[in-house]
């Protein structure tokens, strides 16, 4: 059976913090990983004078690809990363110059997992993919903060991630 979760990886490290716990989840399930750091998406204007950036051939993959996104951030300054924020901000394309292709995200599944230092998420944090999923018309499924000490995942949230995949085909 095809796995259909991609995994949107939205640090500025590709192989940071963000990458441990992602490849840690990739080691139980074969999930799809896009990385957004590789892609060029230019942030969202009124004028679309971004149209031939990644942003909408990445949408239209992602949209005939795959049922549920799993979105990776890691927490800076108490917020998703600016990768994310700016892709978060072009789903503005999607409802304006490309309104087809943003309703196929009806009925698609969102999820987010968020990576720290510590155990110490901030309440709010999930509130902006809460809301967007709601918008766009998505299942929200959920979100799990994670956390790398000295270089090394706990074995607590080793544990809470596996409970966390298991609503993920």
């Amino acid at each position: 059976m095809k796995n259909n979760t991609v995994i949107i990886q939205a640090s500025a490290r590709s192989n940071g913090d963000t990458s441990k716990i992602i490849d840690y989840i990739r080691e139980i399930k074969q999930l799809a990983l896009i990385d957004l750091k590789e892609k060029n998406i230019g942030h969202f204007d009124y004028d679309f004078q971004n149209r031939d950036d990644d942003f909408i051939p990445l949408m239209e993959e992602i949209i005939a690809n795959y049922q549920t996104i799993l979105f990776a951030t890691p927490v800076y300054w108490y917020s998703m990363s600016g990768h994310l924020k700016v892709f978060f901000d072009r789903i503005s394309d999607l409802l304006k110059t490309h309104k087809d292709l943003g309703r196929q995200l009806r009925g698609k599944n969102m999820a987010m997992l968020s990576v720290s230092n510590h155990d110490d998420m901030k309440e709010g944090f999930s509130m902006p993919f809460i809301e967007s999923a709601k918008y766009l018309g998505m299942d929200y499924l959920g979100d799990l903060h994670t956390w790398v000490e000295d270089d090394e995942i706990p074995t607590t949230v080793k544990e809470n991630i596996d409970t966390f995949l298991s609503q993920f085909q």
